[in-house]
């Protein structure tokens, strides 16, 4: 059976021993969870990231990829989730309404962003997200990175929420726009960053804000990424969903080029048939002059 695009894991050409040792693998020990099959998976191959981390998250969507395939069956997911890939989030009255902050843009500036490093720090970011956010709280696939958006003229206040993570496996407007084939995507899909949540909290009514927090966060993720993941994005990407009412208004005024419309599947295959089918509008925005030449190299 020819796996064109999936002989690849993250610009690695997976052979056909590999992939045996893999169906071996699982199917051996169908009494292991997926992150440890995967975790095993990149022992046994030395798949890791330049910081000798292992790429287990990676490795769990390839796993994944291969079972929407049906070249292997992966055990049911253990994780006690709600809302798609998210796990509980239990809300407390740290996340609560703050005060009402109004006006303009310059009354509350300056605005930075604040790189989420603490377990504290988390465990609010996952409580305004699943609160407010109308996505909910999700676990993002692969790399992430996240940021609390403070506002420095309203007493040092977060206003919002900002999560960068791994790119989509798969959209055909974006692959278009690149010029990618299958085997050049998956060499450098890593390049791309997806932000996958953002959020200005309820209580916050300040003109321009959004365009302006896209536009500082477009100047940090790619150092931000470098210096945690020892690679540097060149393209970001996010998805508006036109049926909560959202345009992509502050997308387009940060200057994100919309690039078409998704087909109505999830990040992945096997994903969209759990959290519905909605198109989305595709928004890209680069980080480099020469983004395309860096993607298609």
């Amino acid at each position: 059976m020819q796996l064109p695009a999936f002989r690849n894991f993250c610009g690695v050409k997976v052979t056909n021993e590999q992939l045996d040792e893999i169906k071996e693998i699982v199917t051996l020990f169908p009494s292991l969870s997926r992150t440890e099959l995967a975790s095993t998976i990149c022992e046994l191959f030395s798949w890791k990231r330049p910081t000798g981390k292992l790429k287990t998250v990676e490795a769990l969507q390839y796993l994944e990829v291969l079972e929407d395939w049906s070249i292997v069956k992966l055990p049911e997911s253990q994780a006690s989730r709600q809302k798609g890939t998210g796990e509980h989030v239990v809300t407390t009255e740290q996340s609560d309404a703050g005060e009402a902050i109004e006006g303009n843009l310059k009354d509350i500036s300056p605005i930075r962003l604040e790189r989420i490093t603490t377990k504290e720090q988390r465990q609010l970011f996952y409580e305004y997200v699943e609160r407010y956010h109308y996505l909910g709280y999700q676990r993002p696939f692969g790399a992430q990175i996240r940021y609390f958006v403070r506002a420095e003229g309203a007493g040092d206040a977060i206003i919002g929420c900002l999560q960068f993570s791994s790119p989509a496996w798969r959209m055909t407007p974006r692959d278009q726009y690149i010029d990618w084939n299958d085997e050049v995507r998956v060499k450098n899909l890593q390049k791309i960053v997806n932000n996958s949540r953002f959020l200005i909290l309820p209580w916050v009514k300040v003109k321009n804000l959004a365009s302006k927090i896209l536009s500082l966060s477009a100047k940090i993720v790619a150092k931000d990424w470098e210096d945690t993941y020892k690679y540097t994005p060149v393209l970001l990407e996010t998805l508006v969903d036109p049926a909560y009412d959202y345009s992509g208004t502050c997308y387009r005024a940060a200057n994100w080029i919309h690039v078409g419309t998704t087909v109505g599947r999830g990040r992945m295959d096997k994903l969209s048939r759990k959290f519905g089918d909605a198109p989305k509008e595709i928004f890209l925005y680069p980080l480099t002059t020469d983004f395309k030449e860096r993607l298609l190299d």
